[in-house]
């Protein structure tokens, strides 16, 4: 009897821990709709668990591709993209993306959460997602776009301008454009015949945002001294551990399962179909980067697979959630040579000196997979409203010209704030550390201590 009365005991906590987890409005739909309610938050929230564990990702990927006297200072600059980022999100950037009592250009309530919504809705259109939840899943993208920046920018760029420039990226730049999008906003409003924009988790609103404004920053800083000789032709500048990007790229590929299949914002069938395209695009991708530097340079190069990997994943982000799987892996398959070709361009014509190859991944491949739902859109989701949009199946030019619209409309947002904000940082604290400084390595010169440490003689005992 004591048992049964204990068991009764903690069924009820149970089921009154989930309706205040639930919140009224799922409560009264009834216990089907708690339950959908509450594994809604809870996937929400694991996945956007994944999604802060990329930042992991990124700093071995950048540490490995940076020379080893500059390991500590890009793991630094990491970090702080996600202290800083969250903060400023948690401070200005959430109420400016997702305040409900602005305007269609920025949010105006809702600062370090207070007076948000408490509830937003999940797109199952059963139970809710509560505020912290949401939030929680919002500051982990939002640190994502910060963080693509210093891998451009990376073993030239002070630290102090960095973390300025991060925190103004999470807290204002970024959240515009979510503002726009996710948010209900400028771009949300906007047709072309019947076709309104489609980002399913970010392709553009999340990674073009931090490729372009990669672009900025690593053309105002300028190359690293000796990538180019006196006739300007590229030299390459060897990362110190392709072993260490490689398992960054594999965290990030890991985290991607949280990115992705998370945005439905809700448990639901549709999940698993956007981690198979998540699964899919990459592997492609990866298989055509190789192929494609093998017949330009005559190597297998790994770090430009691994890169290739990276680009096929920004690439179905966009589309993830619209595509079937021959469309995620078509756009995986461009995707890899569209990196190949977009790293080769950036390095040899433009002369901007990207470490890491972030602008040709994350603007150059968010471009491509965002224009490819104009093209393979098969799925009414993500904001499409309609069956068969792309171009392939019948959808004609409207959804392609609506996307385009899109990519130009923020990368024109990102280029302009970003060159004011690098700009007046240039003029006043500056941008880049001294030659000296560059030389003996940033580790030494910005944080007073090497990434690795030196090896130390052990004296033998008496001795």
């Amino acid at each position: 009897m004591k048992v049964k009365t204990k068991l009764l005991t903690g069924a009820g906590l149970l089921a009154l821990l989930l309706l205040m987890i639930a919140g009224p409005a799922a409560a009264q739909e009834g216990p089907a709709a708690v339950e959908q309610a509450v594994l809604d938050n809870l996937w929400v929230l694991i996945a956007g668990v994944l999604v802060f564990f990329m930042q992991a990702g990124f700093a071995m990927v950048e540490g490995g591709m940076v020379r080893s006297k500059n390991v500590g200072n890009i793991m630094a600059k990491n970090m702080a993209d996600a202290g800083m980022g969250v903060m400023a999100f948690f401070c200005v950037g959430y109420a400016i993306a997702f305040g409900t009592d602005g305007n269609d250009l920025f949010g105006t309530d809702g600062f370090f959460l207070s007076s948000s919504g408490t509830f937003v809705p999940g797109s199952s259109g059963v139970g809710e997602l509560t505020t912290p939840t949401f939030f929680f899943f919002q500051a982990a993208f939002a640190a994502v776009a910060a963080t693509i920046v210093s891998g451009a920018m990376a073993e030239r760029t002070k630290f102090s301008t960095y973390l300025i420039f991060s925190a103004l990226m999470t807290g204002i730049i970024y959240p515009v454009v979510v503002h726009w999008t996710w948010g209900g906003g400028l771009i949300a409003g906007w047709t072309i015949g019947d076709a309104s924009y489609s980002d399913f988790a970010g392709s553009t609103v999340v990674h073009s945002v931090g490729g372009w404004a990669a672009l900025v920053g690593a053309w105002m800083v300028g190359p690293r001294i000796g990538k180019y000789d006196s006739s300007g032709r590229a030299r390459a500048i060897p990362g110190h551990s392709i072993a260490l990007a490689v398992l960054g790229v594999f965290i990030l590929w890991f985290g991607w399962f949280g990115f992705n299949p998370g945005s439905e914002l809700a448990a639901d069938v549709f999940v698993p179909h956007v981690a198979l395209n998540t699964m899919l695009a990459p592997c492609a991708a990866m298989l055509t980067a190789l192929s494609t530097i093998w017949l330009v340079s005559g190597k297998p190069d790994v770090g430009m697979a691994a890169n290739g990997t990276l680009g096929g994943l920004v690439a179905i982000t966009a589309g993830c959630g619209t595509m079937n799987n021959l469309g995620a892996v078509i756009t995986g398959g461009v995707a890899g040579v569209v990196v190949v070709a977009s790293v080769l361009y950036v390095e040899r014509t433009l002369k901007v000196d990207d470490p890491v190859g972030a602008i040709s991944v994350h603007a150059t491949c968010g471009v491509w997979g965002t224009l490819a739902i104009g093209l393979f859109a098969r799925y009414d989701d993500a904001f499409l409203g309609r069956d068969d949009a792309g171009l392939f199946y019948g959808g004609g030019l409207d959804q392609l010209a609506m996307q385009a619209v899109l990519v130009v409309a923020v990368a024109a947002w990102v280029v302009v704030a970003s060159l004011i904000v690098f700009g007046i940082l240039k003029a006043t604290i500056g941008l880049r550390v001294s030659e000296e400084e560059e030389t003996a390595g940033l580790d030494i010169s910005e944080h007073g201590s090497p990434g690795y440490g030196e090896s130390v003689a052990v004296l033998p005992a008496g001795g």
